[in-house]
């Protein structure tokens, strides 16, 4: 089903950005799991628009409703629905790209694909999708938090931070250690770097001042994971990760571990030997990135995402209508000059939601029966 993910830990995600509302249905969430509204809200705030200067104005409190599966305060096992209302959508932005296509959007594939399309602020193509995936990734991470306390004491921990913007880089020695979310958090752009975000912070807003839009990268770091998570041979964890992440909006790339960087290398350098730490089995390097043969190896899980420029910028753009006759278009409504900044969250969630799932269906096959 192309709006679900996930096999055991299921997510099925449902409406649009200028509809009554966004929402989603977890299935198979283990009963029990503590969880209340302001943990999931959390998560939404960090990824709601309105939050600073250099995002969308569009302000919407994106509060989430909790409609089935928690009793209590804890989880039955049954679906879960959570929904968060649409209040401040503007319509009127789009009444010219009914029947004008938006250069890189999904305007032109939806219209061949479907005979018709929402053009209301993208429809269901709008990154507003992603607040079902947020709010489910929430409760994601909290089974991940207590659940993973067997595997590593405080749990699986999950932190993504922006590494460049355009062509602003943070230094690969800015961060030697796993970033606090107090680090992340600190700026408006997420990048752990001070110096480095607030050259990004001024980019990002000389660029929406010329109408125009930048992408960037955003790297992502797990620790506390067991060994043992991933299915060969098309199930892989990297290979899950990369569905996940490709799946967002504006994605481009992804890569894990040494990633491309790692084509460069001869084996003598890339190869993560082994070596016995205080009793345990580690590698002295981690260029694989956490994973070897897509299962992860119990070494820190990291990788990076590529996000383009949003594709609506306040410039005249030459374009065609739904007829084929040339025209030009100039985007209107409001629009995040770069969405890097919002979609931290969204990569994090998408993560926990991946490690979960899998974490099930390794226990379900591994750890269910005895011979």
């Amino acid at each position: 089903m192309p709006n679900s993910f996930g096999k055991l830990f299921t997510i099925s995600t449902w409406g649009e950005s200028h509809g009554p509302g966004i929402g989603v249905v977890i299935d198979g969430c283990p009963p029990r799991l503590p969880i209340a509204a302001e943990e999931i809200q959390a998560e939404l705030d960090r990824r709601r628009p309105g939050q600073s200067d250099i995002v969308t104005p569009r302000k919407e409190a994106d509060a989430v409703e909790i409609l089935s599966g928690v009793y209590q305060g804890r989880t039955t096992g049954t679906p879960l629905a959570l929904w968060v209302r649409n209040t401040d959508h503007r319509s009127s932005a789009y009444r010219e790209m009914t029947d004008q296509f938006r250069p890189s959007h999904a305007d032109y594939t939806y219209h061949v694909k479907y005979g018709l399309r929402d053009p209301n602020g993208g429809g269901r193509s709008s990154a507003r999708e992603t607040i079902g995936r947020v709010a489910a990734g929430a409760i994601a991470r909290k089974i991940l938090a207590i659940g993973g306390k067997a595997a590593a004491p405080a749990g699986v921990e999950i932190r993504a931070f922006i590494t460049q913007i355009h062509d602003l880089v943070m230094p690969p020695e800015a961060i030697t250690a796993f970033p606090t979310l107090a680090e992340v958090e600190a700026t408006a752009v997420r990048c752990p770097h001070r110096p480095t975000a607030e050259a990004m912070i001024e980019r990002i807003k000389a660029v929406r001042s010329e109408g125009d839009s930048v992408g960037g990268v955003i790297e992502c770091r797990v620790r506390g994971l067991p060994v043992g998570l991933g299915e060969p041979v098309f199930d892989r964890l990297e290979a899950d990760l990369a569905k996940a992440m490709l799946s967002l909006p504006a994605t481009k790339g992804f890569e894990l571990g040494s990633g491309f960087a790692g084509a460069r290398k001869r084996g003598s350098e890339h190869n993560d030997l082994f070596e016995n730490r205080d009793g345990v089995i580690r590698t002295v390097t981690n260029h694989s990135g956490g994973t070897q043969g897509g299962i992860s190896n119990g070494e820190e899980l990291y990788f990076r995402v590529a996000f383009k420029p949003t594709a609506t910028i306040l410039r005249p753009q030459a374009t065609v209508d739904v007829t084929g006759k040339p025209t030009e278009l100039v985007g209107k409504g409001r629009h995040d000059p770069c969405v890097v900044p919002r979609a931290v969250p969204i990569v994090e969630a998408m993560t926990a939601l991946v490690l979960v799932d899998h974490w099930m269906r390794h226990s379900a096959q591994n750890r269910t029966f005895e011979f």
